[in-house]
């Protein structure tokens, strides 16, 4: 029987790595920045022209008709955050766009493909490390041609534990995030880590160097192919709730597994993100 998704699944992986040589050669010369929502959420020329690349790309192999494309910088403009039954691809351009402002190595290119609101597929490109992480839904996870599963650590306090700080530099919000941290610390755990990218901290959860990651107020293309790709690897995800991983909520626990995923869950101090969703959620 035909695979339907391969053709789809091996451009994406060919389209991260065109899209990770412009953003090598474009950290070679003067970036110019902009912000988003805050001073600290940043978009550069080279996120704008990468998510262009790619999607045009994608739009030439595929059409405009029948596959749907839900793209950081397109959202930021304006574009509707909707995930249909239709195939739709889930892009992040230049996840870590602080670190490549700044010259810090951990920058990634995020293609996720999902279909009936299901994860197909997922690809990470963390081009200046040069390592290409992919999976699909059923096929196991990879780095590069190797095959990667998450670590075998049972105990909490055996773990080193990622997170971010993200771009909301509120008082109560950053007061409840390093509340959190230093509950988790203090368990002990080994140590907290944090690269400056969710779908590099994805694939650090995959590959066992890491056995947890989590975060409040990413957004869906931030996750969406890492959270095929820690599946795949063997871990699971969950809400900060406990509950099921929802890929809109903007909120997600993903651990080698369940008992360390629900350690951490105690200790978070939840604060409130608007579902990248919200405004279809708000008219229905």
């Amino acid at each position: 029987m035909e695979d339907p998704w391969q053709s789809a699944y091996d451009i994406a992986v060919k389209v991260a790595r065109e899209a990770g040589a412009v953003i090598r050669k474009a950290g070679e010369s003067e970036i110019r920045v902009c912000t988003k929502s805050t001073t600290v959420d940043l978009v550069t020329q080279t996120d704008e022209r990468v998510e262009k690349i790619i999607i045009g790309a994608l739009k030439k192999e595929f059409g405009e008709g029948t596959h749907k494309f839900i793209g950081e910088e397109s959202v930021a403009k304006g574009q509707p955050c909707i995930l249909t039954d239709a195939p739709t691809w889930i892009i992040d351009p230049v996840d870590g766009t602080t670190n490549f402002v700044h010259g810090f190595p951990f920058v990634a290119v995020s293609i996720a493909f999902a279909v009936n609101k299901e994860l197909e597929f997922g690809v990470i490109y963390s081009c200046l490390e040069d390592k290409m992480y992919k999976a699909r839904r059923g096929q196991g996870a990879y780095c590069d041609d190797e095959k990667i599963t998450v670590s075998d650590v049972a105990e909490i306090k055996k773990s080193i534990i990622i997170s971010e700080h993200g771009t909301d530099r509120s008082p109560e919000k950053v007061k409840k995030i390093f509340s959190t941290m230093q509950r988790i610390l203090c368990i002990p755990v080994h140590g907290l880590r944090g690269s400056g990218t969710a779908a590099t901290n994805m694939c650090l959860v995959a590959c066992g160097a890491v056995e947890a990651f989590f975060e409040i107020g990413i957004h869906c293309w931030d996750i969406a192919a890492g959270a095929v790709i820690v599946k795949e690897a063997g871990g699971v995800l969950l809400d900060v709730d406990g509950g099921p991983f929802d890929l809109m909520s903007r909120r997600m626990v993903s651990a080698n597994n369940e008992t360390i995923a629900k350690r951490i869950i105690k200790e978070i101090e939840v604060f409130d993100a608007e579902r990248d969703d919200a405004v279809v959620q708000k008219s229905n």
